[in-house]
């Protein structure tokens, strides 16, 4: 005997062994015995062999009509087998009854399973449903099919016209539509990424409009553009200063901070005013605009673009453009010439009149250490640029006496950054000459106005924002953070150090000049009416939201300058650069800032300098790979000391947007270590500050 059971959730046919209760010993036709309850056997049967019965069964059953079979059925469940001589007439046998269990069960959208043999057909209307979802399936797997087809064959669907980032930069978001799922099983025929399949297709214009939308996708889901807002009135008691103010920046920055005035006195010192723009003078905390800053923490910066912190109006409202007058937070200074001590310093809220806007790309070939110690050249606010560079150099080497007291040696400025011009998709990147007079100049005045405002909102108990970095007297890196509390920046050379000149382009700056403010208005009360309450619990959280925002604008704009860094070498049809070793295989090109792992690059001294072959390059996962040509010349052994304790000195720049580069420069002249770590995502140019453009 044999007999047709239910395992385990499917169908089996096999040999009855024996029976002891209810029981069987079945052998199946592979050979495998199992144990088999009665209650589980649908069928029992003499012929023909259990396994002609399951061939000739599913033969059977590809050939009933569901639909006549469902018209068949009774509305109230049914047994199996009372279904059979309705459907199959008098030739009802064994395999006709297999096949009826294995058609029955293999269609749940008409028939319901109650229990062992028992079934109840689906109501009509619930099936019609079904049937229209399961048509529905089967035309977008047939949508999928054809799209697969094209993408494969190198061609973008019309129906991917539009998505295509969408489904690079939200995979998890799209993973069920029948775009993804074409896209994902294509690029696995082809062996390639996604995003290659979608490059070759041209489904995304370029390699950078990938990297761009993705970064955009992460921190600016809803897009990178402003509610309508404006910022309130102006305190009406704002006096205005009787200096006429000047400011430093590159030829494309917009948001102009920091300005500064010379006053000659008449006991031959100077006054010397740092004017800073005073957004929080028209921003209250918890307002509107307020609102959109905190999200965005910060300015966005990568070459040829930027994405703001604050709308456009604020900005134009509150930036130290020349030709008007321009609320600011002064720092004023009283400067012995003799000596460039400093006798008293005074802050103040006003309005400053600001009549130039210099810029570096104009004046920096004039502005030389030879033309100021002769007197000689011809540009603007000369006389003023006179003054302020012997006391930059003065608060310089203060700050290189500090350092020394921490087991610093001086700081080392390297001789060249590089600024980054884009034109649609061409890039020009031009070497600009680090520590300039006038870099110089931004830097000591910046640095000078977050240390003393620092200390004036410790010395008024109000919290505020501080950056320290010390070493606790041990080796290794010194180690940046950011704290509520004052304590050493010992890079910098200072007792303490809170950034308070950036308001326009980053949200602890603006935070902090809320708090200054408050000093300057009510005095001894200040930390009562402080926008920020001392151990107020959302301070705290803005530190923690800075850091970790800050530092992935600053990772988006290392990667953008490798990324243009590798367009200007194909760009420029470069298949051989200059470098300088840095260390064992880790070379640095000489005329773009581009840092490089070159495998197999042998054992040289630190500064030699290198020919190599640009092998490949990659745009989509912003790589490139080189090899060694020639040595070009070796270092002296007194070049390659300098070069060592350059490149020891130069390692990171936390500052995504500060007051100026050589600011930027100096706090990270203290960060040291072996040598500049390549990032992760194959970004190895040292890190420099990014550039205000």
């Amino acid at each position: 005997m044999n007999v047709f059971f239910e395992e385990s959730g499917s169908f089996k046919a096999g040999s009855v062994l024996s029976k002891q209760g209810d029981a069987f010993q079945v052998e199946l036709p592979g050979g495998r015995r199992a144990k088999v309850r009665a209650k589980d056997v649908l069928i029992e049967f003499e012929k023909p062999a259990a396994g002609d019965l399951m061939q000739e069964a599913d033969a059977i059953a590809q050939k009933i009509d569901l639909d006549f079979l469902w018209e068949c059925a009774p509305e109230e469940e049914f047994p199996f087998a009372a279904l059979g001589a309705d459907y199959f007439g008098d030739k009802f046998g064994p395999a006709e009854r297999a096949a009826l269990v294995l058609r029955m069960h293999g269609a749940p959208v008409y028939f319901r399973r109650k229990g062992r043999g028992q079934y109840q057909r689906a109501p009509q209307e619930q099936l019609q449903m079904a049937l229209a979802s399961l048509e529905r399936k089967r035309q977008q797997a047939l949508v999928q099919q054809a799209y697969e087809e094209e993408l494969k064959a190198g061609r973008l669907p019309d129906g991917f016209k539009g998505k295509a980032i969408g489904l690079l930069t939200k995979p998890d978001k799209n993973k069920n539509s029948i775009e993804y799922k074409a896209l994902e099983a294509a690029a696995a025929a082809r062996g390639i990424s996604q995003a290659r399949l979608m490059l070759e297709c041209g489904g995304i214009a370029s390699p950078r409009t990938l990297h761009e939308a993705r970064f955009l996708s992460e921190y600016f889901p809803h897009g990178i553009g402003f509610p309508a807002v404006q910022p309130g009135e102006l305190p009406e008691d704002l006096p205005e200063a009787d200096v006429e103010a000047f400011s430093i920046d590159d030829v494309t920055t917009t948001e102009i901070d920091d300005a500064f005035s010379v006053q000659h006195l008449s006991d031959g010192r100077v006054r010397v005013g740092i004017h800073i723009a005073a957004p929080a003078l028209g921003i209250v905390r918890g307002d509107a605009i307020d609102a959109i800053a905190r999200r965005r923490l910060s300015t966005v910066y990568m070459p040829g673009d930027k994405i703001t912190m604050l709308p456009d109006n604020v900005v134009d409202m509150f930036t130290l453009g020349e030709g008007g007058l321009r609320p600011a937070l002064s720092l004023y200074i009283i400067v012995n010439r003799e000596t460039q001590d400093i006798v008293v310093t005074e802050t103040r809220a006003e309005r400053v009149f600001v009549k130039s806007n210099l810029r570096h790309n104009h004046l920096d070939e004039h502005v030389t250490e030879e033309s100021l110690a002769a007197g000689t050249g011809d540009y603007p606010h000369k006389e003023d640029i006179a003054v302020l560079w012997p006391l930059a150099q003065a608060l310089f080497e203060k700050r290189q006496q500090a350092r020394a007291t921490y087991g610093l040696k001086r700081e080392v400025q390297r001789n060249n950054d590089f600024n980054f011009y884009v034109d649609g998709e061409h890039i020009t990147i031009t070497p600009r000459r680090r520590g300039s007079p006038l870099d110089l100049i931004v830097a000591e005045l910046a640095i000078l106005a977050n240390s003393s405002w620092g200390a004036f909102l410790n010395d008024h108990g109000v919290p505020s924002i501080y950056r320290s970095q010390r070493g606790f007297g041990g080796p290794g890196p010194k180690r940046t953070r950011m704290q509520t509390t004052p304590a050493p920046h010992e890079g910098l050379g200072v007792a303490q150090y809170a950034w308070s000149t950036s308001p326009l382009r980053r949200y602890v700056d603006l935070v902090n000049q809320w708090q200054l403010l408050a000093c300057v208005q009510h005095g001894l009360t200040a930390k009562l009416a402080a926008p920020f309450k001392p151990k107020d619990a959302d301070l705290f959280a803005v530190v923690q939201g800075f850091d970790d925002t800050y530092t992935a604008y600053a990772d988006h704009q290392r990667r953008m300058e490798y990324f243009w860094c590798l367009r200007w070498l194909q760009q420029e049809n470069r298949k051989q650069v200059p470098a300088s070793v840095i260390k064992d295989d880790l070379v640095r090109l000489e005329e773009i800032p581009l840092i490089l792992h070159v495998p197999g690059l042998g054992v040289h001294a630190r500064g030699t300098r290198v020919m190599l072959e640009v092998v490949s390059i990659d745009e989509l996962t912003v790589e490139a790979s080189c090899r060694l040509l020639h040595v070009i010349d070796a270092p002296s052994a007194s070049a390659s000391v300098e070069q060592e304790e350059a490149d020891e000195e130069i390692i990171e720049t936390d500052d995504l947007s500060a007051e100026s580069e050589a600011e930027a420069q100096a706090e990270a002249s203290a960060e040291t270590s072996d040598e500049p770590r390549p990032e992760s995502t194959g970004d190895a140019r040292e890190p420099t500050e990014p550039s205000r453009s």
